[in-house]
Order: structure tokens, then C-alpha cells, then sequence
């Protein structure tokens, strides 16, 4: 699979994708539930944050969860096993080359996924494929284009572009988001809804300022800093200063503002 992960595998940033989950549950994950019985495959399940939500929230449904790290695979059984759910199995998959009979799922899931591939609606195409007439399809993604905070800050617009440069540079899109409708469309999906989930946080919500302006997307921009200043995007001092204007958003006169969106489709045969 064509797929470069740009914020790394090291525990620190497995640490921000659980915060990250834990902190959006309600705002993504709300309306995701599939019935018992039906069959659910979950691609790219990275170390398991968003499969213990899924299983949470569907415990009769039977969860097949994939990913072409057989690393965060062994870590999301971990987590699995941890949260003592029974109703998922994992597995080292690519998405480019699923080990699956076609229309052999009811429903696939895929949660911060697309943004990392340079093809996404071949893999699209490649999940659909597996997907039984009149199966669903779901897939959240984020867009750093949706970004505003206060106070406001070119340093942080320019650390935010550098993680966006370095994504792109790796053959994904962090400004994907966007893009959902034409995506599914161009993948052969109907009855194609997108619905934009903004998270809004200032000091009165300090779950949402510590969980996701802090430890969720500051923490994301600032696990960048080395592959930026080691491709020049960015000086050191202009980098830091950036982060720190972002950590300032947190605080009692900030406010953040991030939009993440939700498509659901259908494919009719």
C-alpha cells in the first residue's frame, strides 16, 4: 500500500491517538453503530483507538480490523484484549490487496486513513469492492485548512503549513477533508452525505482544551519539528514560536477551532 505515515510510529504519537480518540468520541463517533450480526471491516485500524470505539458501540457486530503495520496491529490487539471486547479479530492487511472474497462485508469503516494514501480513491475502489450491495461505507478525516484560533498567529499558520507540506511530500493530503464527496463519488458510492463535525474549544470546555488543543493538535504539529527544520521548511526559532502561539490558544483568553468530516455512502450493486 501506498501509505507514508508522517507523524512516525513512536510511543509518544501512539499516546496522542488514543487522547485524540478519547477525546472525540461523542463529536465522531456518536451515530456509528452497525447492527448485531452484520460483518464490519475497519481499515486501517492503526493501534486500535478507533476499534475499541467501534466495538463499544456495535458489540453484536462482527469487526474485522486491518492495517499494513503488522507493529500497530500487535498494539491494537493489545488494546482490544485490554478494553475485553471479543468481537473483533485484527490482522496485517494492505488495502491495496485485501485477503477478502468480494462482497464479503455488510459495512466498512475507515477513520483517518485517506489523508496518508497518495491514492485514495484506488483504495476506495479496492474497499468497495469487498462491500456487498447495499453495504455502507463511513470515513472521517480531518482538514488543517479548517484551522483558527485566538489569539491569532502567522508563526502557528506556518508550523500548521509545515506539517501539511511534509504529508503532502509523502505522498498524502492533510487537507483531505474536503474532498470527501468528489472521493466517494469518483469511488462508484451513492447517496453520498458529508457532514462537517467542527470542535470549537475555549476555556469553558477544559476536557476539549487539554484532550484536543494541547495534547491532540498541538501535539501533532509539535512532533513535526525535526523533519521540518531537516527539510528547511521552517528555522528553529520560527517553529517554536509557532507551537508555543498554539499552546497560548489554550489558554483562558484562547479559543481553537478545528473541523473534522464524516461521510457516509452507499453502494447499491
Amino acid at each position: 500500500m501506498t501509505r507514508s505515515y508522517v507523524h512516525g510510529y513512536d510511543p509518544r504519537e501512539n499516546l496522542r491517538l488514543q487522547d485524540q480518540a478519547a477525546t472525540l468520541v461523542d463529536l465522531l463517533h456518536a451515530d456509528t453503530a452497525y447492527p448485531a450480526g452484520s460483518r464490519v471491516l475497519e481499515a486501517g485500524c492503526g493501534v486500535g483507538a478507533q476499534t475499541v470505539i467501534l466495538a463499544a458501540h456495535s458489540p453484536g457486530a462482527d469487526i474485522v480490523s486491518i492495517d499494513v503495520s503488522e507493529s500497530s496491529v500487535a498494539q491494537a490487539r493489545q488494546a482490544v484484549a485490554a478494553a475485553g471486547f471479543a468481537n473483533v479479530t485484527l490482522q496485517p492487511a494492505d488495502i491495496f490487496h485485501l485477503p477478502f472474497a468480494p462482497a464479503s462485508f455488510d459495512h466498512v469503516f475507515l477513520c483517518f486513513v485517506l489523508e496518508h494514501l497518495a491514492q485514495p480513491i484506488a483504495a476506495l475502489k479496492k474497499l468497495v469492492s469487498v462491500l456487498k450491495p447495499g453495504g455502507t461505507l463511513t470515513a472521517i478525516e480531518g482538514d488543517h485548512g479548517s484551522t483558527f484560533f485566538h489569539p491569532d498567529s502567522e508563526a502557528a499558520h506556518r508550523a500548521i503549513r509545515c506539517q501539511v507540506e511534509l504529508q503532502a511530500r509523502a505522498g498524502g493530503n492533510a487537507l483531505i477533508g474536503r474532498q470527501l464527496f468528489p472521493l466517494l463519488q469518483a469511488a462508484g458510492l451513492d447517496d453520498v452525505r458529508v457532514s462537517p463535525r467542527m470542535v470549537y474549544v475555549d476555556a469553558s470546555r477544559p476536557g476539549l482544551v487539554d484532550g484536543f488543543t494541547k495534547k491532540t493538535f498541538t501535539a501533532m504539529i509539535e512532533g513535526i519539528r525535526q523533519p521540518a527544520l531537516a527539510a528547511g521548511l521552517a528555522t528553529a526559532a520560527d517553529f517554536d514560536q509557532g507551537v508555543a502561539d498554539l499552546y497560548r490558544a489554550a489558554e483562558a483568553d484562547g479559543v481553537f477551532c478545528y473541523t473534522f468530516f464524516k461521510a457516509t455512502a452507499l453502494k447499491r450493486a
